[in-house]
């Protein structure tokens, strides 16, 4: 039994409101090399609060081509928050990147140093992004040398570092930003999945948590001015 796939394409003078229109498309309808990111894309656009759904891994796809291409999303993501960050961590403003106490050091420079957070925000988007596409250690879309999955950690580790410095520094843009995207739950649920980034790393307090401490701090607050 053949199935016929829709065309997918996006032709010039296309409005916003009617880009990506097609039918929602199984996997294994996605007659394409790079199925595997236009299916987690429609899941995405579909419903982007439903990050269980979306980091689900399908029957039919590897887990470590699962990783690479949610990593390669949340690289892609992560730069619209880079654009709405950049008014507000200027180097005067931020010129350490720095998180929940801890400072971290840029290792884009010819020896680590520190920098501004938002040149180590873009560097450290664009070292991820560039290893992620790097032939050398990524040749395929459909096949991960065993080798190269110890990148997945280190990648997952340093984008961390870039919500939790927009969590601690510019809360406002950061939940205007996850309220819209829903990014960091999505990138959360992925790295507690395959266990990508340690426990004692994770800094940003789960939902719950950090309402819970909203209400501690109203009952503390609402105790001192009686």
């Amino acid at each position: 039994m053949s199935t016929t796939s829709s065309l997918r394409r996006l032709y010039p003078g296309t409005s916003l409101e009617e880009a990506f229109q097609w039918p929602f498309e199984p996997i294994d309808s996605l007659d394409s090399s790079f199925s595997v990111q236009e299916y987690l894309q429609q899941l995405i656009r579909q419903d982007c609060s439903d990050v269980q759904r979306i980091v689900e891994l399908p029957e039919s796809v590897e887990k470590d081509i699962w990783q690479y291409e949610h990593l390669r999303q949340v690289c892609l993501e992560l730069s619209l928050l880079v654009v709405a960050l950049e008014s507000e961590c200027t180097k005067q403003v931020c010129p350490e990147m720095k998180a929940d106490g801890w400072m971290y050091l840029c290792a884009a420079h010819p020896s680590t140093q520190s920098c501004p957070a938002i040149d180590y925000i873009i560097h450290t988007l664009d070292g991820a992004t560039i290893l992620l596409n790097n032939n050398k250690y990524f040749p395929s879309r459909i096949s991960i040398p065993e080798p190269s999955l110890k990148h997945f950690q280190s990648v997952a580790r340093r984008l961390y570092r870039i919500f939790a410095h927009a969590y601690f520094h510019h809360r406002e843009v950061y939940e205007y930003f996850e309220n819209d995207t829903h990014l960091y739950a999505r990138f959360l649920l992925l790295s507690r999945t395959y266990g990508l980034i340690p426990s004692n790393l994770i800094n940003i307090p789960d939902a719950e948590e950090s309402n819970n401490a909203n209400n501690d701090d109203e009952d503390e607050n609402d105790y001192n001015r009686g």
